[in-house]
């Protein structure tokens, strides 16, 4: 069994673009009081999207269900912001156009409406 960081040879990077997708996502949570997400955590709820952000395809529903976990964990800003800042922090390596676009348009594909588009550039001080 292939492990997620070299799953037949593929870099890593296009995983962690899902990541970047939702941070979007994490910015519209409810908020609440609770301690900062660790980037560990985002990560591993946003694995089971790393298929579809590199070949397309279905979205599993273990990936939308990450999606609606990172919303519901991520109540309060500074939890949103802490999330935010590790998917931006990833996303500035990444630049295959086809996986952004991809992990771009996962909140959509999983219902899911964001404000905004999603970038590497997001200021997350605004979340």
């Amino acid at each position: 069994m292939a492990s997620p960081a070299n799953k037949g040879g593929r870099s890593l990077a296009p995983a962690l673009l899902v990541v970047v997708a939702l941070m979007a996502v994490v910015a519209l949570a409810p908020r609440g009081a609770s301690a900062a997400l660790s980037c560990s955590t985002v990560y591993s709820a946003l694995m089971p999207c790393l298929g579809y952000v590199e070949s397309g395809g279905e979205v599993p529903q273990e990936c939308c269900g990450g999606i609606k976990n990172i919303v519901a964990t991520a109540s309060s800003t500074p939890d949103r912001r802490a999330a935010c800042t590790c998917l931006k922090n990833v996303a500035r390596g990444v630049t295959a156009g086809p996986c952004l676009s991809r992990a771009a348009g996962l909140p959509g594909r999983c219902g899911v409406q964001l404000p905004y588009k999603i970038s590497p550039n997001v200021n997350c001080d605004s979340i």
